[in-house]
């Protein structure tokens, strides 16, 4: 039987664990999470060695990756936890990636190399987020009442 806490996140019990979908889902996104992070980093040793044209603008720019890191490493643990609205949370931030990926294999200063580097793994995590083993993880308790 499958128990959820009021926030719908799974609660312990009986189950053999989340199947291995969810477990690279969850994995994938983590990755991302960590890549934000390392952005985060990098963009803070730039302000300090570099002198930025907008100071105000690297601030900005460094606390809004932060903040992104923060929230996709936040959806990682969820999937793994199967709160249901991890799995929008996730495909929010695969298209996104996905943006991102096109802006960077055309233009003046394309670079598809890089872009398949965010492409791919954003493409395998919307397939996965659609499997059946990852949707009934994810799924909401019916609500009797």
């Amino acid at each position: 039987m499958d128990h959820r806490d009021d926030s719908g996140d799974r609660l312990a019990g009986p189950s053999t664990g989340p199947s291995r979908a969810v477990r690279v889902v969850s994995a994938l996104v983590g990755l991302e999470a960590i890549a934000l992070a390392a952005a985060v980093v990098v963009l803070l040793i730039d302000v300090v060695t570099l002198t930025p044209a907008s100071l105000a603008s690297a601030v900005a720019l460094i606390v809004l990756t932060a903040v992104a890191a923060v929230w996709v490493a936040w959806i990682a643990v969820s999937l793994l936890r199967g709160a249901s609205w991890s799995r929008g949370g996730a495909l929010f931030w695969q298209l996104i990636q996905l943006t991102v990926a096109l802006g960077a294999i055309q233009g003046a200063f394309a670079q598809p190399l890089i872009g398949a580097a965010i492409a791919v793994p954003s493409l395998v995590v919307i397939v996965l987020l659609f499997t059946r083993s990852v949707m009934q993880h994810t799924r909401r308790p019916d609500r009797e009442g």
